[in-house]
């Protein structure tokens, strides 16, 4: 009689599999990446597909290379969701060889070297994240200005002709680049400019996107849209509420709580939630089943030691959205929560 085998982690319950789990996930983004592409223009769309083409080379070689089968890893969808994952975290409108070497990054070093999916300790997505934005600051940091206060939209012609050639033709890239609204934060305060005069929309062109749609500026309805597709998640059981509550709820306190204590230094608890990368962590970088804490106590502590190490490094670090850094730390911390956090086994004496 043969014996079971037993596979690594992730293991998914209530019918089902790894790539179901990851095609639930991408659709969840499917509403953010319309959202950026309304606002931001086409080069989102021209960095995934650049990623996806990476992808089927790396994936398709380190296979080989493992002497692995090509097919039912390749189609399993855990790449497609590392480097969909990454796309959202890189400008719109950076070089091709930023989105290709950081792509190439995540999956070799954050997956392949491990052994695949499942045994890498990492968020390989964040990882790649993390290289990038250590070794090249400069293009990690110029992002496509809103379209509503640029005045331009990128087509997908200007998109291709910004990432592979550097410029669009009789358009300036002063006037459709520029800061994220966290690094104009960090830049304000460290001038002696208070988060109030930041945040006001008269101060510059800029701020006019503070209130872009009903109230919400850009980048806040980016986040809303993440929003949108991982309450989605948490209502068909994709992901454990855990996560969600744990991040939002820690990076929301210590807002509250910084705000509350210095006005003009620490920006108010709707800013900290809504901008930079927030949503998009809280329901799809650190849901990671593979990376994450699997114990329920363990998810919450794992989630809420990711939102206070995004709000410590957002407010004291010297990288304007520190969510990478905070998430892979927290990965190296999780065979130690997952030891003390076990659920005690049925039958337990007390």
């Amino acid at each position: 009689m043969n014996q079971p085998t037993r596979s690594s982690s992730p293991y998914v319950h209530n019918n089902q599999n790894v790539r179901k789990l990851m095609l639930q996930v991408q659709i969840a983004a499917f509403p953010a990446l319309l959202m950026h592409i309304y606002i931001f223009g086409f080069g989102i769309v021209v960095q995934w597909l650049l990623a996806v083409a990476t992808l089927l080379v790396v994936e398709y070689t380190m296979l080989k290379l493992r002497g692995r089968p090509v097919i039912p890893f390749i189609t399993d969808m855990s790449a497609l969701i590392t480097i969909t994952g990454l796309v959202f975290c890189i400008p719109p409108g950076a070089p091709w060889w930023i989105i290709v070497s950081g792509s190439t990054f995540a999956l070799i070093f954050g997956k392949h070297l491990y052994g695949g999916l499942g045994y890498n300790p990492f968020n390989p997505a964040m990882l790649g994240y993390a290289f990038l934005l250590i070794s090249f600051p400069v293009q990690m940091t110029q992002w496509i200005v809103p379209s509503e206060i640029a005045g331009y939209y990128m087509g997908f012609m200007d998109a291709l002709q910004l990432v592979f050639m550097g410029h669009i033709p009789d358009i300036s890239m002063d006037a459709i680049t520029g800061a994220t609204p966290l690094n104009e934060m960090r830049i304000g305060i460290s001038q002696g400019v208070t988060v109030a005069e930041t945040l006001n929309p008269l101060l510059s062109a800029n701020d006019r996107s503070v209130h872009f749609m009903f109230g919400f500026s850009s980048w806040e309805w980016v986040n809303l849209s993440f929003l949108l597709g991982g309450l989605w998640m948490l209502y068909s059981r994709t992901i454990r509420w855990q996560f969600p509550v744990g991040f939002l709820g820690s990076l929301a306190l210590m807002g509250f709580i910084f705000h509350a204590i210095d006005p003009n230094t620490y920006p108010p608890v709707d800013f900290v939630l809504l901008s930079g990368g927030t949503m998009l962590a809280a329901f799809f970088i650190i849901t990671d089943p593979v990376t994450a804490s699997t114990t329920p106590k363990g998810r919450f502590i794992y989630a809420c030691g990711i939102g206070v190490l995004v709000y410590v490094i957002r407010s004291w670090g010297a990288f304007p959205d520190g969510i990478a850094f905070a998430i892979i730390l927290m990965n190296i911390a999780v065979p130690l929560i997952d030891q003390y956090t076990q659920p005690r086994v049925f039958g337990h004496k007390h």
